[in-house]
Protein backbone atom coordinates (compact mmCIF):
# COMPACT_ATOMS: atom_id res chain seq x y z
CA UNK A 1 0.00 0.00 0.00
CA UNK A 2 0.84 3.37 -0.60
CA UNK A 3 -0.54 6.32 0.84
CA UNK A 4 -0.57 9.88 -1.12
CA UNK A 5 -1.14 13.56 0.49
CA UNK A 6 -2.56 15.95 -1.79
CA UNK A 7 -1.85 19.19 -0.31
CA UNK A 8 -3.40 22.73 -1.55
CA UNK A 9 -0.60 24.66 -0.77
CA UNK A 10 2.54 25.30 -3.18
CA UNK A 11 5.34 27.27 -1.18
CA UNK A 12 5.79 25.80 2.36
CA UNK A 13 8.39 27.43 4.73
CA UNK A 14 11.78 25.47 4.44
CA UNK A 15 11.36 24.57 8.04
CA UNK A 16 8.19 22.73 7.32
CA UNK A 17 9.58 21.31 4.39
CA UNK A 18 12.46 19.92 6.29
CA UNK A 19 10.50 18.52 8.91
CA UNK A 20 8.04 16.85 6.43
CA UNK A 21 10.92 15.58 3.75
CA UNK A 22 12.86 14.07 7.35
CA UNK A 23 9.21 11.66 8.65
CA UNK A 24 8.59 10.94 5.21
CA UNK A 25 12.01 9.38 4.44
CA UNK A 26 11.77 7.13 7.72
CA UNK A 27 8.91 5.62 6.37
CA UNK A 28 9.02 2.25 6.12
CA UNK A 29 8.34 0.98 2.08
CA UNK A 30 5.41 -0.89 3.06
CA UNK A 31 4.30 2.28 4.15
CA UNK A 32 5.64 4.72 1.60
CA UNK A 33 4.19 8.25 1.38
CA UNK A 34 4.50 10.68 -1.36
CA UNK A 35 3.37 14.63 -0.37
CA UNK A 36 2.11 16.09 -3.51
CA UNK A 37 1.07 19.95 -3.77
CA UNK A 38 -1.63 21.22 -5.40
CA UNK A 39 -1.52 24.76 -6.68
CA UNK A 40 -4.33 27.20 -4.99
CA UNK A 41 -6.74 28.77 -6.30
CA UNK A 42 -6.00 32.90 -6.42
CA UNK A 43 -8.37 34.18 -4.23
CA UNK A 44 -8.82 37.95 -5.91
CA UNK A 45 -12.48 38.71 -4.74
CA UNK A 46 -13.58 35.02 -5.54
CA UNK A 47 -16.50 33.52 -3.10
CA UNK A 48 -14.99 30.79 -0.83
CA UNK A 49 -17.34 28.05 -2.32
CA UNK A 50 -16.31 28.83 -5.71
CA UNK A 51 -12.40 28.49 -4.68
CA UNK A 52 -12.66 25.54 -2.75
CA UNK A 53 -14.61 24.05 -6.23
CA UNK A 54 -11.68 24.90 -8.23
CA UNK A 55 -9.47 23.27 -5.99
CA UNK A 56 -11.44 20.15 -5.18
CA UNK A 57 -11.05 19.77 -8.98
CA UNK A 58 -7.47 20.08 -8.92
CA UNK A 59 -7.05 17.42 -5.69
CA UNK A 60 -9.56 14.51 -7.35
CA UNK A 61 -7.43 15.11 -10.88
CA UNK A 62 -4.54 14.03 -8.75
CA UNK A 63 -6.20 11.16 -6.95
CA UNK A 64 -4.93 7.72 -8.32
CA UNK A 65 -7.60 5.50 -9.61
CA UNK A 66 -9.44 3.19 -6.86
CA UNK A 67 -7.41 4.93 -3.45
CA UNK A 68 -9.10 5.15 -0.82
CA UNK A 69 -10.25 8.76 -0.14
CA UNK A 70 -9.23 10.26 3.54
CA UNK A 71 -10.15 14.09 3.68
CA UNK A 72 -8.53 15.83 6.64
CA UNK A 73 -11.00 18.43 7.81
CA UNK A 74 -11.61 20.26 11.58
CA UNK A 75 -14.37 18.33 11.22
CA UNK A 76 -13.52 15.00 10.98
CA UNK A 77 -12.63 12.15 13.66
CA UNK A 78 -10.14 12.81 15.92
CA UNK A 79 -7.94 9.99 16.81
CA UNK A 80 -5.71 8.73 19.55
CA UNK A 81 -2.01 7.77 17.93
CA UNK A 82 -3.04 4.33 18.60
CA UNK A 83 -6.50 4.49 17.07
CA UNK A 84 -4.40 5.87 13.72
CA UNK A 85 -2.27 2.97 13.91
CA UNK A 86 -4.99 0.52 14.15
CA UNK A 87 -6.52 2.58 10.97
CA UNK A 88 -3.43 2.14 9.13
CA UNK A 89 -2.93 -1.53 9.73
CA UNK A 90 -6.36 -1.71 8.33
CA UNK A 91 -5.36 0.23 5.41
CA UNK A 92 -2.23 -1.57 4.51
CA UNK A 93 -3.96 -5.01 5.20
CA UNK A 94 -6.51 -4.47 2.53
CA UNK A 95 -3.26 -3.34 0.02
CA UNK A 96 -5.55 -0.57 -1.34
CA UNK A 97 -3.72 3.13 -1.80
CA UNK A 98 -4.74 5.92 0.47
CA UNK A 99 -4.91 8.86 -0.31
CA UNK A 100 -4.90 11.81 2.51
CA UNK A 101 -6.32 15.09 1.11
CA UNK A 102 -5.68 18.84 3.02
CA UNK A 103 -7.66 21.40 1.71
CA UNK A 104 -6.58 25.31 1.24
CA UNK A 105 -7.29 28.19 3.14
CA UNK A 106 -10.86 27.67 2.93
CA UNK A 107 -10.83 24.10 3.29
CA UNK A 108 -12.28 21.19 1.52
CA UNK A 109 -15.26 21.28 -0.96
CA UNK A 110 -18.42 19.16 0.11
CA UNK A 111 -17.56 17.39 -3.21
CA UNK A 112 -15.10 15.87 -1.54
CA UNK A 113 -16.17 15.48 1.94
CA UNK A 114 -18.62 13.63 0.59
CA UNK A 115 -16.92 11.11 -1.33
CA UNK A 116 -14.89 10.25 1.21
CA UNK A 117 -14.54 7.18 3.32
CA UNK A 118 -12.92 8.83 6.63
CA UNK A 119 -12.56 12.47 7.63
CA UNK A 120 -9.99 12.52 10.22
CA UNK A 121 -9.17 15.94 12.18
CA UNK A 122 -6.04 16.77 12.96
CA UNK A 123 -6.55 18.71 15.84
CA UNK A 124 -9.63 21.03 17.10
CA UNK A 125 -6.84 23.51 17.17
CA UNK A 126 -6.60 25.88 14.08
CA UNK A 127 -3.34 25.07 12.56
CA UNK A 128 -1.17 26.80 9.92
CA UNK A 129 -1.20 24.67 6.59
CA UNK A 130 2.44 24.34 6.66
CA UNK A 131 2.16 22.98 10.45
CA UNK A 132 -1.00 20.67 9.31
CA UNK A 133 1.57 19.18 6.83
CA UNK A 134 4.93 18.69 9.36
CA UNK A 135 1.82 17.21 11.81
CA UNK A 136 0.11 14.60 9.05
CA UNK A 137 3.77 13.39 8.32
CA UNK A 138 4.89 12.73 11.77
CA UNK A 139 1.52 10.68 13.29
CA UNK A 140 2.10 9.07 10.01
CA UNK A 141 5.33 8.19 10.98
CA UNK A 142 4.34 7.35 14.79
CA UNK A 143 1.25 5.24 13.47
CA UNK A 144 3.80 3.10 11.91
CA UNK A 145 6.56 2.91 14.46
CA UNK A 146 4.06 1.83 16.66
CA UNK A 147 2.69 -0.71 14.99
CA UNK A 148 6.40 -1.86 13.94
CA UNK A 149 7.01 -1.97 18.08
CA UNK A 150 9.70 0.93 17.33
CA UNK A 151 10.71 2.86 20.19
CA UNK A 152 9.72 6.28 18.80
CA UNK A 153 6.10 5.59 20.14
CA UNK A 154 5.60 5.72 23.84
CA UNK A 155 2.36 5.00 25.60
Amino acid sequence: MRMIVLAVGDRLPAWAEAATTEYLKRMPREARVDMVAIRPEKRAGRAANSIKQTEAARLLEKQPAGSRLVALDEHGAQLSTRELADLLQRWMASGRDTCLMIGGADGLASTILERAETTLALSRLTLPHALARVLLAEQLYRAVSLLHNHPYHRE
